[in-house]
């Protein structure tokens, strides 16, 4: 069966995403147009590039993910105030660069550097531009900055995309529109699993789609967050942004094409992933998306 795919945010988490896909392969699904944030949208632009998921299981067990973390020679420094100075500065702990340079290689390696070399359409990212303040979904939205959409690379859209706020630099782009560049961040901050992507109220759908949501089960059951200084204040605003908006959607409907993949015990950011928890999470992927295929019906 032919159907689109979206595929949600979650950071390291997103081994799981690989576990899902896989059970989906070998069910018969094949996908037409994927979208993702995040982690989500590197899984889905390599498998819009061609990759199956035993390519990226392999590719992703031989990877080293902490070499993805670029740090700065003084952030290198045994003085942790230079360190927390560089991410005042430089709004990250980590360049980003090793990260963008490992998706464009794995891209390069199936043809595709550009938007350019992907059907029309087959391949939506979600990023968060902080300068003006709104939601961007690429390529579409580059004529808007006065970019034209063929010729940006697919790896810098990824790279926006994962732009973890304070952990990865932002993306600065020069654009048409303001002297100084726009700064563009992860786009979970707006919509970590942008499913209202491919909905719409007045056109009939083309085929199937299927969401693949990390943390699912749980967030119907997480408790109320205890805010007792500005350090969990903001911790919880950055929680309710990237969360409320695509809660509110999911909650009026789709739920029962969204395969829920409950996660627990692994922060976005850990990069130091033992063998063994890669494992778990492709497995954990697995599990749910079968037990979710045995009800799915369309």
């Amino acid at each position: 069966m032919i159907i689109d795919g979206v595929f949600s945010g979650g950071g390291i988490k997103g081994f799981a995403l690989v576990g899902a896909v896989q059970v989906l392969e070998e069910k018969g699904f094949r996908f037409c147009r994927t979208a993702g944030t995040s982690a989500g949208s590197i899984i889905a632009a390599f498998i819009t590039a061609g990759y199956t998921s035993n390519e990226l299981i392999t590719m992703l067990n031989e990877m080293d993910v902490s070499e993805l973390l670029d740090k700065r020679k003084r952030n290198c420094l045994p003085i942790p105030f230079l360190k927390w100075l560089m991410v005042y500065w430089k709004l990250g702990l980590y360049k980003g660069d090793a990260l963008e340079k490992w998706i464009s290689e794995k891209l390069a390696a199936k043809g595709v550097v550009t938007f350019a070399d992907l059907p029309d359409q087959s391949l939506r990212i979600i990023v968060s531009d902080i300068s003006d303040g709104r939601l961007v979904v690429l390529p579409d939205d580059l004529n808007k900055y006065g970019i034209e959409p063929d010729s940006f690379p697919v790896a810098k859209a990824v790279r926006m995309s994962c732009s973890i706020p304070y952990f990865f630099e932002p993306v600065r782009l020069k654009t048409g529109n303001r002297k100084a560049d726009n700064i563009f961040v992860d786009g979970g901050v707006l919509s970590n699993f942008p499913m209202w992507l491919f909905d719409s109220d007045n056109r009939k759908k083309e085929r199937p789609v299927i969401g693949i949501k990390l943390n699912g089960d749980e967030d119907s059951k997480k408790k109320p967050h205890e805010i007792d200084n500005a350090i969990e204040m903001f911790s919880a605003l950055f929680k309710t942004m990237k969360d409320a908006h695509d809660s509110r959607y999911i909650s009026r409907k789709l739920v029962k094409n969204i395969i829920f993949i409950p996660m627990k015990g692994i922060s976005a950011t850990e990069f130091e992933l033992t063998e063994e928890n890669r494992g778990a999470l492709i497995n954990q992927g697995r599990k749910s998306t079968e037990k979710f295929l045995k009800k799915w019906t369309y």
